[in-house]
């Protein structure tokens, strides 16, 4: 009956209490036990001595069991359809190890991710011109003078044309204001407010190019910096008097009143942080609104300016660092690679030696991109951050996307967003109300920057080309030629050959021919 019986009955025999110890160890082998009247041992000892032997033989029995259960268990895994298929499966992928797919750097494949290309091409940019930047310190040796950084702006240290012209500029800006004022009460008309709107803001750009042409003390670097404040001040209070004039439009319309702007607001202290009330026009019109539109970095007025809740130090601090630390880095470049480049290409444009000078305006052209670049970066983002971190200005887009730009109308729309929304808002949406057509109002905003252009690099050298200006109007036949025949990456490489050896060509040849004027000499 024993051999009959499966494991679990031998298992169950086994484990039997108060079973002696032989004849225990016999039924566990399958033998015949005592009967159930038999005499029980007479010596507990030997219970207790059998008892490792039993345990033993327990343990190995049972291990015999298990490896017999795993068996069998294997076996029927084998057989189970799941195993059946996973094994058809994996001789079907060993026989079939192509699939339809794409090349990784072809368009169709969808992929994008070349990081890695990225940095390589970074790589082998700072190789490159650290080459470049080697050989010009063995060549030249170190040109880097800070003394000759204030040369630049001062030629007589009693004499400070550029500070006094910036300093001048405030009559300009309490005439508009106290303009805006007489007009919010009535004192004036509309037309004669109009008319002095237009006066002052010709005036403007008239004496600070008078003055520049004039003062013989005014180097090209101050005429620069003081003309520059001047054309921003010009947009400014272009915009501040618009502005104002749709406030009194939609008042004398009984329409709903503007908010007060926070660009006045009465600080009001709760829970320890700042609370900005807010005013309705013609509250906007006092000295306080008026300068913190000045310096806000923005040419846009309006009566609501967005506000930052606190000004974070660290980050201010780190904007004041890369402000400092890369306008030493661009005085540097200029030094000590763009200044020599410049004197050696004078003796090919001289001769007209168009090899040569195509030669030196694509040498000319790799140090003036990465210095437009590293200004870009010092000016959008470091300036700027930094001017709108301590006022509290909350709109911080000041540039976009612009290096993915796949056309050039794109990239003059996102790289100056400032001077975008200026000319959005105050230029061509107004043509575009008046019924002019889109492309002629694009020609319009293109020429408009064009003469700003001209204005900004003419006068301060004190000589007349017009490259500036016929760079920027070239713009208009390359956007069409770039939209129509150019796109994706085609585009976007389009855009980035016109930023090198573009409009930045132009700047260099005022350089040389300045140069040329003021040193004549050839090297």
């Amino acid at each position: 009956m024993s051999d009959t019986k499966g494991p679990s009955a031998r298992r169950r025999r086994t484990t039997i209490p108060g079973g002696g110890g032989a004849g225990s160890v016999k039924q566990a082998n399958g033998t015949k036990g005592h009967d159930a009247g038999g005499k029980p041992p007479q010596n507990p000892a030997g219970v207790k001595a059998a008892a490792p032997e039993v345990s033993k033989q327990h343990a190995s029995h049972n291990g015999n069991v298990g490896r017999e259960e795993a068996g069998e268990k294997q076996q029927q895994s084998r057989n189970s359809p799941r195993k059946q298929s996973s094994a058809v499966e994996d001789i079907n992928d060993r026989l079939s190890c192509h699939v339809l797919q794409e090349s990784l750097l072809s368009s169709a494949s969808g992929y994008s991710n070349y990081r890695g290309i990225l940095n390589w091409c970074v790589v082998m940019l700072v190789l490159s011109n650290a080459r470049l930047f080697l050989e010009n310190i063995i060549k030249y040796g170190i040109l880097v003078d800070p003394i000759q950084v204030v040369s630049l702006f001062l030629k007589d240290p009693y004499s400070w044309p550029a500070a006094c012209l910036i300093i001048a500029s405030n009559l300009f800006i309490l005439t508009a204001l106290y303009v805006e004022r007489r007009l919010a009460v009535g004192m004036i008309s509309e037309t004669t407010g109009r008319i002095l709107h237009i006066f002052n803001l010709i005036f403007m750009l008239t004496f600070s190019s008078a003055t520049v042409l004039s003062v013989t003390s005014m180097t090209p670097v101050g005429g620069v910096f003081s003309l520059g404040i001047y054309t921003v001040l010009f947009l400014k209070l272009y915009s501040y008097q618009d502005a104002n004039r749709w406030c009194r439009e939609i008042r004398q319309a009984k329409a709903k009143s503007l908010t007060r702007s926070y660009s006045c607001p009465d600080v009001q202290q709760s829970n320890g942080s700042a609370v900005h009330s807010l005013v309705s026009y013609p509250g906007n019109l006092t000295h306080r609104d008026m300068y913190y539109f000045v310096f806000a970095p923005t040419l846009c007025y309006q009566l609501n300016f967005p506000r930052s809740p606190r000004i974070r130090k660290r980050f201010l601090i780190r904007r004041l660092f890369e402000m400092l630390f890369l306008m030493q880095l661009l005085v540097g470049l200029i030094q000590q690679w763009m200044v020599p480049t410049i004197q050696n290409s004078m003796k090919p444009f001289r001769e007209m030696d168009f090899s040569r000078m195509v030669e030196r305006l694509l040498k000319l052209a790799v140090p003036n991109h990465l210095i437009w670049l590293i200004f870009f970066y010092w000016f959008f983002h470091s300036s700027m951050n930094f001017v709108a971190e301590l006022l509290q200005f909350g709109d911080r887009e000041f540039y976009r996307d612009w290096w993915n730009s796949e056309t050039v109308t794109y990239f003059w729309a996102n790289w100056n967003i400032p001077v975008h929304k200026w000319c959005l808002r105050h230029f061509y949406k107004p043509m575009l109300k008046r019924g002019t057509n889109k492309f002629l109002a694009q020609t319009a905003v293109f020429l408009v920057s064009a003469f700003l252009h001209e204005y900004l690099v003419s006068v301060p050298l004190k000589m007349f080309r017009l490259w500036a200006f016929m760079g920027m109007m070239a713009q208009v036949p390359l956007a069409w030629f770039v939209g129509r025949y150019l796109n994706g990456n085609y585009g976007n490489a389009a855009v980035w050959l016109s930023l090198i050896i573009g409009q930045p060509i132009a700047v260099l040849m005022y350089f040389h021919d300045y140069y040329v004027i003021h040193h004549g000499s050839t090297k």
